[in-house]
Formats: structure tokens, C-alpha cells, sequence
């Protein structure tokens, strides 16, 4: 009976929610009834100008570079944190928890915060773009490695140290090689989320494809529009298929 008056009770705190969020964010299927205006809008769209092309790859390997560095400075910086953010290496308690509120509060600022902030400060353009998705991501993959290392065999830890190798000698080569698969898995992932990212941080002048795009939009380019759309489709499909392959093959 307490089974059944308990799930009465989520069901219907679950239907409360789903209606003040509705109300909220003024969700109205009705709006849909009328497409003739999203027709029209996307009929603009084509035939696209594919003599935009090269200019369009061009920003492209921007985005695939921003991304790329900003994930891979990322992993550089967040990976020794997080030995300092694990209990089983950290050593001190004081580092301990000094790294990980440090983590945790570079994690909690959003890309776009951090952009808009290094943009201004640092002027237009993918340098500041680039500081924005490693600072995140330092947070980020400094707080995944370290539940790794936490999660690792303490054996070939112990030992070492067992053998008079010192504690940061330990940790290093006898943890590492055991989550250096994982490790990869999390940096390919979060390469991916920053392909993303470097589309959002080009709308507030961060370059790339992204920054074309928004520039395209407010000057009602449709048919480089229309292009630049299906290319960062294409990149993002591709990265995807990518970054599964080698988490495949690493794991």
C-alpha cells in the first residue's frame, strides 16, 4: 500500500513540474499549425553558393584548431591537478580539498562566461576562445581523472612504494598506465563537446565557422547560410564517428 501511495505522490509532483515548467517556457504546440512562413524563410536557403566554399573550409579548420587546443591545453594542465584532486594521491588533506573547490569553481563557469569575459579583456578573434574552452575543460577532466585515480588498483601503488620509490613517482607509474585509456576516452568526448562550444563562442566573436555563421544570419545571407550549416553538420557527424572509434579502440 506504501508502494502505491509513494509512486501516486512522484507521479504527481512529476506531472507538477512538467506543467510549471510548460507555463514557464510558454511551450505551445499550437504554433506549429502554420509552416508557411518556415517554408518560405528556408526557400531563401537555396541553391547554395558553393563559390564560398574554400573561405567556409578555411574557417572550419579554425573551429576543428580551437577546439582541438583548448581540450588538449585542457588535458595538459587538469591532468597533474588531478592527482592533487584524488584522496589516494593528493597526500595532504589541505591539497586535497584546495584542488578540488579550485576544480570544481573553474568547472561551474560556463564557455560562453569565460568568452565573454577573455573577449573583452583580450579583443576578437580565437586566441580568447581557445582560453575559454581550456579553462573549462581543465575543471572538467582535472575532476574525471581524478575519480579515475581514486577508482584505481591501490596494488601497484603500494608496491612501489613498498620497493622506497617516492609518492609521486608512484603515482605516477603505477596509476597512470591503468587509467591512460580511460583518460583518452574523456579528452576525445570532451574534444567533441568543444567542437560545439567553438560554434556557440563564434556568435560572440570567438571566429571560426561559427562566427561566419552569425555574421551570414545578420546580414540575411541564406544561401552561405544554407552552406555553412551543412558543413558544420558534416564536421560534427565526423568527429562524432571519430571519437567512437577511438574510444573503441582504446578502451
Amino acid at each position: 500500500m506504501w508502494f502505491k501511495r509513494r509512486s501516486i505522490i512522484t507521479y504527481t509532483l512529476l506531472a507538477l513540474f512538467v506543467y510549471l515548467s510548460m507555463k514557464l517556457t510558454e511551450f505551445d504546440l499550437s504554433k506549429f499549425r502554420d509552416f508557411r512562413n518556415m517554408i518560405d524563410f528556408l526557400s531563401h536557403w537555396f541553391p547554395m553558393d558553393f563559390s564560398l566554399l574554400p573561405k567556409i573550409l578555411e574557417d572550419s579548420l579554425e573551429t576543428l584548431a580551437m577546439a582541438f587546443l583548448g581540450s588538449f591545453f585542457g588535458l595538459l594542465i587538469g591532468l597533474p591537478l588531478s592527482f592533487m584532486a584524488a584522496k589516494n594521491t593528493a597526500g595532504a588533506p589541505f591539497v586535497y580539498h584546495l584542488t578540488r573547490v579550485g576544480l570544481s569553481f573553474v568547472r561551474s563557469i560556463p564557455e560562453i562566461v569565460f568568452g565573454l569575459i577573455l573577449l573583452t579583456a583580450l579583443g576578437l578573434g580565437p586566441f580568447p576562445a581557445v582560453l575559454a574552452i581550456m579553462f573549462h575543460n581543465i575543471g572538467v577532466l582535472g575532476k574525471l581523472i581524478s575519480e579515475l585515480i581514486e577508482a584505481s588498483d591501490p596494488g601497484p601503488q603500494e608496491a612501489m612504494k613498498a620497493v622506497g620509490a617516492k609518492n609521486w613517482f608512484a603515482s605516477l607509474f603505477s596509476i597512470l598506465p591503468q587509467i591512460w585509456p580511460n583518460v583518452l576516452s574523456n579528452y576525445f568526448y570532451r574534444f567533441e563537446v568543444a567542437i560545439r562550444t567553438s560554434l556557440v563562442l563564434g556568435f560572440i566573436g570567438g571566429g571560426g565557422i561559427g562566427q561566419r555563421l552569425f555574421n551570414d544570419f545578420k546580414t540575411f545571407q541564406y544561401t552561405a547560410v544554407s552552406l555553412d550549416v551543412l558543413v558544420i553538420m558534416i564536421i560534427v557527424i565526423l568527429v562524432d564517428f571519430f571519437g567512437s572509434y577511438v574510444r573503441n579502440r582504446v578502451i
